[in-house]
């Protein structure tokens, strides 16, 4: 399928269902963000990189255990979404490369595979692409040659939708929340899914899209 020449995956909040209180417990203990823990895995997640964003600080080796430790307790404390393994069977017998792309370290990842969910073409983290946020989607994009304008990257806040728009990929809106959906419309994703199993039919949908309107891909 010439459209869409892969799809990246970070698996906090759009891959399984991750508990916040890890994440929360890292900016309290590495950055000293103890007040307001917010109840969504994927905003303490997303909040905790723009704060390693921000930070001048260097980690030592015990701080560093620390934050690993705490991200593997947030792994093991993980739950697959349902949809989520038929999707990216489907995905893969459709040819499309699949991405995981995420700024858990190595070892978090590596125990996220673990869990039923190793499906993908190449796999980053913030170890290997050294660097967060968008740095893991633009060393898949570069490693593949992939356009980055003709990759697909699924997001569930704010914060990751800008990550999307920063390494150029089309940032698609994974609505898990009616109420959230609505209020992150406004940031302008590239398209919305209510669940992973409607990714495939999307993708074929965006392949005829382009296939009738030639001249590049066209989300919107």
């Amino acid at each position: 399928m010439e459209t869409i020449e892969a799809i990246l995956f970070e698996p906090v909040g759009c891959l399984a269902d991750f508990p916040p209180e890890p994440f929360n417990e890292i900016a309290a203990q590495l950055f000293g963000r103890r007040n307001n823990p917010t109840k969504s895995a994927s905003r303490a997640y997303w909040h905790l990189l723009n704060l390693m964003d921000v930070s001048d600080r260097k980690l030592d080796r015990s701080e560093v255990e620390l934050f690993e430790d705490l991200e593997v307790q947030a792994v093991k404390g993980a739950t697959l979404y349902e949809d989520v393994v038929p999707a990216l069977v489907e995905l893969k017998r459709m040819g499309i490369p699949l991405f995981l792309t995420s700024s858990l370290s190595e070892m978090a990842v590596a125990r996220f595979l673990e869990k039923g969910c190793d499906y993908f073409s190449a796999v980053w983290s913030r170890d290997s692409a050294e660097g967060i946020k968008d740095v893991p989607l633009r060393s898949a994009c570069e490693a593949a040659v992939v356009t980055p304008g003709r990759a697909m990257f699924l997001a569930d806040t704010a914060e990751a939708l800008k990550t999307g728009k920063a390494a150029g990929v089309n940032a698609v809106l994974m609505m898990n929340d009616p109420d959230e959906a609505r209020r992150l419309a406004a940031h302008e994703p590239a398209g919305g899914i209510v669940s992973l199993q409607e990714l495939p039919d999307f993708v074929r949908f965006l392949a005829a899209k382009n296939t009738e309107r030639p001249g590049g891909l066209s989300i919107n």
